[in-house]
């Protein structure tokens, strides 16, 4: 299974460039396994047994698994994201340079490794908007070709650049596109040409650069994957592949994942949003069930909020926590913190820990050290919206946020394993916080 499902993973990801594309990607997979697709716009008619699958802004997805016997249901959810750090195009984007050169203006999205954009080959990806006679109708574009990249400043022209130098996005990362000068328009033009379209066509787009780099095996045993957009595609397609895999007749199970984690998710499609709770509801209420039901149900629900952790960087151990520290292909990550970043708590720690027995799959503990400010991720934001137990998971990487990052192979198909085994277990909560799972 191993080589299968690391071929799957790479190979979405590379069909994934931007948030948009991921979610497309996901809706194909859903609508292969014989999902339907909801609207928001629309009524929903959904019945026990069947499978649904609704998107908000083509950037965020939420699929449905209801099960038939739904006396005494709960909600089991995972959560990952569909965006990764990256640059966007700037409407006005085209910068002439000494008429020699054109350069594209851009701002950084999420938190990035500046320097891992440097020098390498990159090109356009996102969503554009299209008029077609009085509609105004979505498209993605992949331009799938080397068209920029970002040059480095020559060694001899800056004598202190390994001794460290800050990067200003406004002056450092503007991409070149040609060596001559391209007037206003012309990225536009581009895109058209892409998609068989005139430029006046096109009335909005959502442009980020991507990088071109293709995934690979590496390490003496090949026990390591090169990739970029390992966070958070890698959870975001291992939680799909566990929904797919496991039946649960007693319980909803409830696939999401959602765009804009990187940029604080307050967005209407992020994890602040009201999208989980919106499907929520109005699946409870499409199966004939009341406001009690619903509110009990979600009492005993259970969420897996999914996101890559940080694996002991073997020339920075110091950076990690002495004794709650992950390795790549170690097992899955519970990550935790006493500022409740992480959503982790003793309850939710011993649910997922008997998950993970059942499965057969090892487990691993993370805090960040107590001196250093760690990152936070989707689980906490969406328990705003709508309160469930929830633990923060994810898999060891290194380089996260880097253009082009690292995760081990074997952890890939922990998660995997531990997800399907989540969503086929029935887990019974009572009103004094004590669990059955079977």
């Amino acid at each position: 299974m191993e080589t299968n499902i690391i071929s799957e993973l790479t190979t979405f990801i590379e069909h994934a460039p931007t948030a948009f594309h991921a979610v497309a990607e996901l809706k194909e997979i859903l609508k292969q396994e014989g999902f339907e697709e909801l609207k928001e716009s629309e009524k929903w008619k959904i019945k026990p047994g069947k499978r649904y699958y609704v998107t908000r802004n083509n950037s965020s997805i939420i699929a449905v698994k209801a099960g038939k016997e739904l006396d005494n249901y709960s909600f089991h959810v995972t959560a990952s994201h569909s965006d990764s750090p990256a640059f966007k195009l700037k409407e006005n984007a085209e910068i002439e340079v000494a008429k020699k050169y054109t350069v594209l203006n851009t701002e950084g999205y999420g938190g990035m490794i500046c320097q891992t954009w440097f020098d390498r080959p990159l090109s356009l990806a996102g969503r554009v908007m299209v008029k077609n006679g009085e509609r105004i109708e979505t498209r993605l574009v992949k331009v799938d070709r080397d068209l920029l990249m970002i040059p480095s400043l020559a060694i001899h022209m800056d004598r202190k650049v390994n001794e460290g130098r800050a990067v200003n996005k406004q002056i450092d990362m503007l991409p070149v596109l040609s060596g001559s000068v391209k007037e206003q328009g012309e990225v536009r033009s581009l895109v058209a040409e892409e998609l068989g379209l005139k430029d006046t066509d096109i009335y909005g787009m959502d442009l980020f650069l991507y990088n071109r780099m293709g995934a690979v095996r590496w390490g003496s045993d090949r026990e390591f994957i090169g990739c970029p957009r390992l966070d958070d595609l890698q959870c975001a397609f291992t939680s799909m592949k566990g929904f797919l895999a496991a039946e649960n007749n007693q319980n909803i199970n409830i696939y999401a994942c959602f765009d804009n984690e990187e940029v604080g998710s307050g967005t209407k499609q992020g994890a602040a949003s009201t999208f989980l709770y919106d499907v929520l509801w109005r699946v409870n209420k499409a199966l004939g069930k009341g406001e009690e039901e619903f509110y009990r149900a979600v009492a005993g629900s259970f969420m897996l909020s999914c996101d890559n952790a940080h694996a002991v960087h073997p020339n920075y151990r110091k950076k990690t926590d002495a004794t709650n520290c992950v390795y790549m292909n170690d097992g899955i990550v519970i990550k935790s913190h006493a500022g409740q970043k992480y959503t982790s708590d003793a309850v939710s720690v011993a649910v997922f820990r008997m998950i993970c027995e059942k499965a057969g799959v090892p487990l691993q503990y993370f805090s960040n050290r107590s001196d250093e400010a760690g990152g936070s991720t989707l689980g906490n934001i969406a328990m705003t919206q709508v309160s469930m137990n929830t633990v923060d998971i994810g898999l060891p990487q290194l380089a996260m946020h880097s253009a082009y990052e690292t995760a081990g192979v074997k952890d890939t198909e922990y998660m995997v394993k531990a997800v399907a085994t989540f969503y086929a277990s029935h887990i019974q909560a009572d009103s004094d916080g004590n669990y059955q799972i079977y």
